[in-house]
């Protein structure tokens, strides 16, 4: 049985926050959380180190792996929810060819129609990282645009390699968040750095777009993200 450990619903990702320099903090507007929703389960797990330590706030304790790669951690929701970003903790320096430097992150309504969001690489990230799922467009200063979030039942990470082509992997925390609070008069929210393919925090802001503003880019919110069949459960579900 999963332990569910009790906190608030709503958090921000400024309490995941990432360093860019010394004192400097990127903050973001409070989003819910909703790992705690979820039913957990991982692919394997060394004893003693196993899911629960995925989600006990803890980055001393991390998940390990113990079988052939890919890796995955799964998280299915009893209903329909909306999923914005997912913030994910890993440690280079701590734990050097155990660290993930490949994922995919995959949503659906369950395990049969999984679809990819995301691909993401890094290199010796160290901290929470960030990722929103459904980016619309990226700046020239690397700056992402948030889009609309993604419905689905069942949401999946999987590592696909790591640093110095490492077997099992550790992960030291994960976090599922849905749609950030829109303040009243503004347009865009500030979210922590990300880069594709950096280390963890170097970057500037992701920005969260309304639904009018992405009329304006010529964008639905649907396309260019996924298959059409995937495209096609956000009607039916």
């Amino acid at each position: 049985m999963v332990h569910h450990y009790a906190h608030s619903n709503t958090i921000g990702l400024h309490d995941i926050y990432i360093t860019p320099g010394a004192g400097d903090r990127t903050r973001s507007s409070d989003r819910p959380e909703l790992s705690h929703l979820a039913s957990w389960s991982v692919s394997s797990h060394k004893y003693g180190f196993g899911v629960d330590n995925l989600r006990d706030g803890n980055d001393t304790t991390f998940w390990q792996s113990e079988g052939p790669q890919p890796h995955l951690i799964d998280l299915s929701f009893p209903k329909r929810v909306h999923i914005s970003a997912i913030a994910i903790h890993m440690s280079h320096p701590r734990d050097d060819s155990y660290t993930p430097s490949k994922i995919s992150i995959r949503a659906g309504t369950g395990l049969h129609d999984l679809q990819e969001v995301r691909h993401m690489e890094f290199n010796k990230p160290d901290g929470w990282i960030p990722i929103v799922l459904r980016p619309m467009e990226v700046t020239d200063e690397g700056e992402e645009t948030e889009g609309p979030p993604i419905p689905c039942h069942h949401l999946r990470i999987i590592i696909l390699a790591n640093h110095l082509n490492g077997k099992d992997t550790h992960v030291r925390g994960l976090r599922v968040f849905g749609s950030p609070v829109q303040p009243q008069n503004s347009s865009a929210i500030p979210l922590s750095p990300l880069s594709e393919t950096s280390s963890t925090t170097q970057g500037s802001g992701l920005k969260k777009t309304s639904g009018k503003q992405l009329l304006e880019l010529g964008h639905d919110g649907l396309s260019g993200f996924t298959s059409t069949q995937f495209k096609m459960h956000e009607f039916i579900r």
